[in-house]
């Protein structure tokens, strides 16, 4: 837990949580908090649970690292944690696949939109929406893709899709219960996310069984197509026709007081602590 990204604190509230929970079913748990990019691990150590968010964790690095050293991990390999990771190869997977996914461009510094707005602006490689604008007045595109620019050399500018929030956790091959979103202006940014009782989750969300039906086929479509393992979380939107559209796949979804997969699981029955177990015993090396 922890590490050098953007969403440390995120990763140490999730991996203080996840030690919490295995500790009460029985494991002996080592919590190490990564500062920087060296790992060292205790002696005795039988699997790592990933409670690492963002870069490095999220990325593929230090799944290659334990890897290499042939320790059992949770989550996905190298390769299928890149690919989710950077939202580029993503959507590059979803076209392939023929998984709905809105309309999308890549820019650098000083190249021209050619999408309409409203639109979203998002850094390739990052998580947790840092760095992620809605521009809907072109007054506002300036800033916004200068801010998003300085993450990365490039970003994804994206079709803004109206409509509702929803989003789909994968745990094994089981497909969990729709949960929709409703933040606050509706905008699920780093504040709404982490700021407990900012937001509304509803869950199972208020959509024709139908609707709930293809959410999760496309979910579990998603999961298969970027080759994921163990754990993933699939964010949608539900344009007002009654379209869907796959946003990106979480690899690393949180695992804190206010995150999503743990709602959706409890709401199947599954308590935190049994869903960590389950993650756990999931483990090996990719």
């Amino acid at each position: 837990m922890g590490g050098p990204s953007s969403e440390r604190e995120v990763s140490l509230n999730s991996g203080r949580a996840v030690a919490e929970a295995l500790r009460s079913v029985g494991y002996d748990v080592a919590e190490i908090d990564l500062k920087g990019r060296e790992l060292e691990l205790p002696d005795g150590i039988e699997a790592v649970f990933v409670a690492l968010h963002g870069e490095f964790g999220e990325d593929g690095q230090i799944q290659e690292i334990l890897r290499t050293r042939g320790i059992p991990y949770t989550g996905s390999g190298p390769e299928a944690s890149r690919r989710s990771f950077d939202k580029l190869l993503s959507k590059k997977t979803f076209v392939e696949k023929g998984i709905p996914t809105p309309k999308y461009e890549i820019l650098r510094k000083g190249q021209g939109r050619s999408l309409p707005l409203p639109v979203v602006v998002k850094p390739i490689r990052q998580g947790s929406s840092i760095g992620v604008h809605i521009v809907s007045d072109e007054a506002d595109w300036p800033a916004a893709l200068e801010e998003a620019l300085t993450h990365d050399g490039e970003v994804l500018v994206e079709a803004f899709i109206a409509g509702r929030e929803l989003t789909v956790g994968v745990v094994g091959g089981e497909v969990l219960p729709v949960l929709e979103i409703k933040a606050p202006d509706g905008f699920y940014n780093y504040t709404a996310k982490y700021t407990k009782g900012l937001t509304q989750y509803i869950v199972p969300a208020d959509i024709s069984v139908e609707c709930a039906a293809e959410c999760r086929r496309l979910a579990l479509l998603t999961f298969q197509a970027l080759d994921c393992k163990d754990m993933g979380r699939v964010d949608f939107r539900l344009a007002p026709g009654g379209d869907l559209f796959v946003l990106e796949l979480n690899n690393i979804p949180g695992f804190t007081g206010t995150s999503l997969l743990p709602k959706a699981a409890r709401a199947m029955g599954i308590e935190f602590p049994e869903l960590c177990d389950r993650i756990i015993r999931m483990a090996c090396v990719h």
